[in-house]
């Protein structure tokens, strides 16, 4: 996968999180931050789950979008605000 691609796919699932819970952050920069260490996120609880997944774009941007999902539900847990 190219970095291109790896940044949009980041940027998506980083947006999709924030849709998601509601976050109060914004700005593409914090998008593409937030989706590309969920897919880092979601990978590594997926596979702790032995949930796998094809490697097509469609299950790479789930998996980003889960691990934002977590990392927002974490923030939230020690600043209460996200």
């Amino acid at each position: 996968m190219s970095w291109i691609l790896a940044l949009v796919i980041g940027g998506v699932a980083g947006w999709l999180a924030g849709a998601i819970m509601d976050s109060s952050r914004g700005g593409i920069f914090f998008n593409i931050v937030l989706g590309i260490l969920g897919g880092v996120v979601g990978t590594w609880l997926f596979g702790l789950l032995h949930i796998f997944t094809s490697g097509s774009i469609w299950s790479v941007l789930l998996t980003a979008t889960v691990g934002a999902i977590v990392i927002i539900v974490i923030a939230r847990l020690f600043t209460g605000k996200v």
